[in-house]
């Protein structure tokens, strides 16, 4: 049974992935901009352009371009730059590590901001601690990275000066990206602990660990925070995508050298090729760490795999 629903599962990411594919191959065709003409520039020859454009192929109908990369894909070739010349994979494992390190920083900042808000919120139920522990995850849940960016530069490299402005230079040059990446998951993520947890408190084996004499803060801890870790556990699996998706606007604001900005300068220069291979490594990454997610979910709880309800 778990043979079978894995293979589901693969199935449909891999269409899930194609889609995206196919679907960005044509919106990119349908934006303004000519990728030759910002190669040779607006004084070119036209003879130079149509020389140009054949040897790149794109000269060709869509669908027969669309057909030429997907075979390239399928042979994992990426294709070339359109701009640099350089084989796009290269391009993509030199930036790779820098997105990596920003988000496994942000999703650390989030969880040491999300379990204590989380937590407090639900020990404190209905009083200031909870509503104030709430307030800061609706805050954080409606600002925007591209104002939320801007503002922490503004206080934390500006006003006090103990950030940089941009840049990856150091522990410090993380500080400011991760906090602004990972401030809304920490909303999520402390909204889904103060909810869980309100749902074990007064489950009977919380009332036998306080019937033993354990401190209530051992209680806490140690049998309420560790039953509420599945679910939790399963949001983190399925916002870790969205914080590849959310790095595009933070890398972008901090001048960080990572996928997000790789994106955003590739759509600039009209370089297809790198634009197609970026969202495609995005988008891979983010449905296989869905797949990754329900995998886990349905080995842990095997009523998932078989269709049952919980």
């Amino acid at each position: 049974m778990f043979v079978r629903f894995l293979i589901a599962r693969i199935l449909a990411a891999f269409a899930v992935v194609l889609g995206v594919v196919c679907l960005v191959f044509f919106l990119l065709h349908l934006v303004p901009g000519d990728p030759v003409e910002v190669m040779l520039g607006e004084s070119a020859r036209p003879a130079d352009k149509l020389a140009l454009e054949r040897a790149l192929g794109l000269d060709q109908p869509l669908h027969v371009q669309l057909g030429r990369y997907l075979t390239s894909l399928s042979r994992f070739d990426l294709g070339t730059s359109l701009y640099s010349k350089r084989p796009i994979r290269d391009l993509l494992l030199e930036r790779l590590p820098a997105t990596v390190e920003l988000g496994v920083t942000a999703l650390v900042a989030a969880l040491l901001l999300a379990v204590p808000l989380g937590i407090l919120a639900a020990v404190k139920k209905g009083t200031a601690w909870d509503a104030g522990a709430m307030g800061i995850a609706l805050f954080g849940v409606s600002i925007p990275n591209f104002w939320m960016g801007p503002m922490l530069i503004l206080v934390g490299a500006l006003w006090l000066g103990w950030f940089p402005v941009s840049g990856r230079e150091g522990v410090t040059s993380l500080v400011l990206p991760a906090l602004t990446l990972g401030t809304a998951l920490a909303a999520i993520l402390s909204r889904m602990i103060r909810s869980a947890m309100l749902e074990v408190m007064n489950e009977d084996f919380m009332r036998t660990a306080r019937g033993k004499g354990l401190a209530e803060r051992t209680v806490i801890l140690r049998h309420g925070l560790r039953n509420v870790l599945l679910p939790v556990i399963t949001l983190v699996g399925l916002q870790l995508g969205a914080l590849l998706s959310g790095a595009v606007i933070t890398e972008t604001v901090f001048s960080w050298p990572g996928i997000g900005s790789l994106v955003v300068e590739a759509i600039h220069r009209r370089d297809y090729p790198v634009v197609q291979a970026t969202v495609l490594c995005i988008s891979a990454s983010y449905v296989m760490l869905n797949v990754l997610t329900d995998l886990a979910y349905a080995w842990i709880d095997p009523r998932v795999r078989t269709g049952a309800q919980p």
